[in-house]
């Protein structure tokens, strides 16, 4: 093998060297890109709204993904609460997202019923989602005056509600996840929240964390870690589930997002 072989050959290689770190550049610039947007579409802050005590939290898995929670006035006396999760991670994943969160925003200020916006929001997705590709979600709506939830679960992690006698129902009606099939029809339920109830909603990077014997923090962990802290405000109670969820972890665990919505009504004094 000659000099100039050797030298053509460590160019070659120089110049794949650098081809490759100018990709790997231009991939984190549109990660970093799309992990701002992701942030923007949060709450910046949580709703204050007469006799409740509401927050929302999302810890970032360091991977753009398809956690989505919000916030949503309609009226005066009627909040909109979302929470939702898109198939998949990295670019797709987040833009599915806005999407999603365009077309919801979209048809809340077109109806009222809760039904309905199911049907538009699934018929749109189902148009422009790639197959195997779906969202699943839960929407509510805070009737703050009269304290009724009414509600749909969209093929998504039965928010728990815990209520005044201690007694846990899950929160499963609704229908099945978003952009999967054109003909799907969904129904809402409604019910009165009590003084000392909470209702919280969660993404499956919540329940779906494992320790080192294999064992998964799960629905019943969160339902432990809910009555124990039962008593402090909305975001105290968001960090303690986040706080416990990490505990359980195994050191090789890899996270997802973990995003909670806790809604609060205090003791009456």
């Amino acid at each position: 093998m000659t000099l100039s072989t050797v030298q053509a050959g460590i160019a070659i290689e120089r110049a794949r060297l650098h081809e490759r770190n100018l990709e790997a550049k231009r991939l984190e610039a549109q990660l970093n890109v799309a992990m701002e947007t992701q942030r923007t579409f949060l709450p910046k802050h949580d709703p204050a709204v007469p006799g409740y005590d509401i927050s929302g939290h999302n810890t970032p898995s360091g991977q753009v993904g398809g956690d989505y929670y919000d916030f949503i006035r309609i009226v005066d006396s009627h909040l909109g609460i979302a929470i939702a999760d898109v198939s998949g991670k990295g670019m797709p994943a987040a833009l599915i997202m806005a999407s999603f969160r365009a077309s919801l925003i979209a048809e809340i200020r077109n109806n009222y019923s809760i039904r309905t916006i199911g049907q538009k929001v699934n018929s749109l997705l189902c148009e422009s989602l790639e197959p195997g590709m779906y969202v699943t979600a839960v929407y509510g709506v805070l009737d703050l005056a009269n304290h009724i939830l009414t509600f749909a679960n969209f093929g998504h992690n039965p928010p728990v509600w815990l209520k005044r006698d201690g007694q846990v129902e899950m929160l499963s009606e609704g229908g099945v996840i978003f952009g999967v099939d054109r003909e799907a029809t969904f129904e809402e339920r409604a019910f009165m929240i009590q003084p000392g109830e909470i209702i919280v909603m969660y993404t499956d990077g919540v329940t779906e964390v494992f320790d080192k014997d294999g064992d998964e923090f799960g629905r019943d962990g969160l339902i432990e870690v809910i009555r124990a802290n039962r008593d402090k405000k909305s975001a105290q109670l968001a960090g303690a589930i986040r706080d416990a969820v990490s505990s359980h972890a195994a050191p090789t665990h890899v996270f997802d997002d973990i995003t909670l919505v806790v809604i609060k009504r205090p003791p009456a004094p």
